[in-house]
């Protein structure tokens, strides 16, 4: 069936768009066209985090319930405007990746089906210093996203008690993030090394709640901090994106006295935001994560994270 093609005026470029009444999400129905109306929508929030940063694409191009894959090499059909940033392999390969810094690049991107925004934690002006401290709480079940919520509170008044301010969102899947805004120079050595040795502490703090280790046997009804996220390998998935699931769903952020509220009632669904919802959001609060690129904090070294967890 030949694709349904239209153009577009983007901020003075002209787009050509396709299959905008694809169905994306069968359970509600959810098309092409409310998936690229969402990131326009969103653009203003969502823009500043992407910008001057290499970004793995995750492309579905028949809808959540149909094959994806990831993307590293922007692909050879993107227009010549799209910006793109060479990072080297540790085997010499270089790879040209996708630089989102504006609504017409996001609207090109979300019309090839790039549904999840991955971005790296560094920007290409730096690719070997991070911005940020990151950690992902993935609960093994029956743990859910409540005992990941009392686990990022763990960690932020571990970070407090360091004087260090630590933001939370959640994944649009199953869990949370909780990433410290850094800004100042720093290595992905020192934030991965500092990541996992507090994630190790707080394993044994509270064996019952909390596992560091990779394997996935030694989850089951406790949270996995992954402290991993912290290399210049990896990415994580944008604030703001929205997640490939069964509902639309969007990696949101929240406030430390919503999540609280959450779990003090144990409700799950007050962690869970629909497009409109953080459409809404936004547009009442602005932007909750954007302390994550303003906000400069120092590392502290490990011996500080060391004295801290023996007070």
């Amino acid at each position: 069936m030949a694709a349904r093609k239209s153009t577009i005026e983007v901020e003075n470029r002209t787009l050509e768009v396709s299959n905008l009444d694809k169905i994306y999400y069968p359970k509600t129905k959810f098309t092409k066209g409310q998936m690229i109306d969402y990131y326009v929508k969103i653009a203003p929030v969502l823009l500043p985090h992407l910008k001057s940063r290499a970004i793995t694409l995750k492309r579905y191009p028949d809808g959540v319930e149909g094959e994806f894959f990831y993307e590293k090499q922007c692909p050879s059909h993107a227009p010549k405007w799209i910006k793109t940033t060479k990072v080297k392999k540790s085997d010499g390969e270089v790879i040209n990746y996708c630089v989102i810094n504006d609504l017409p690049s996001l609207v090109w991107a979300a019309n090839i089906g790039n549904l999840e925004l991955h971005p790296f934690t560094h920007r290409t002006t730096a690719p070997k210093r991070p911005t940020a401290l990151v950690f992902d709480l993935d609960p093994g079940p029956p743990a859910d996203i409540i005992q990941c919520g009392e686990v990022a509170v763990l960690i932020r008044d571990f970070f407090l008690a360091l004087d260090l301010k630590s933001l939370v969102k959640t994944s649009g899947s199953k869990g949370l993030q909780l990433v410290v805004p850094l800004n100042t120079p720093t290595s992905y050595e020192k934030t991965k090394a500092f990541a996992h040795a507090l994630a190790d502490t707080l394993s044994k703090r509270f064996p019952d709640k909390i596992v560091s280790l990779m394997k996935k046997s030694l989850r089951n009804g406790k949270v996995f901090i992954d402290w991993s996220q912290n290399d210049d390998k990896k990415t994580t998935v944008c604030v703001y994106s929205l997640r490939a699931k069964g509902h639309p769903s969007v990696s949101a952020p929240i406030t430390w006295n919503e999540l609280e509220k959450a779990i003090k009632s144990g409700t799950s669904k007050l962690l869970s935001f629909s497009p409109d919802q953080t459409l809404k959001r936004s547009a009442k609060d602005g932007d909750l994560f954007e302390e994550v690129l303003t906000l400069k904090q120092t590392l502290p070294n490990l011996h500080s994270l060391a004295r801290t967890a023996s007070n």
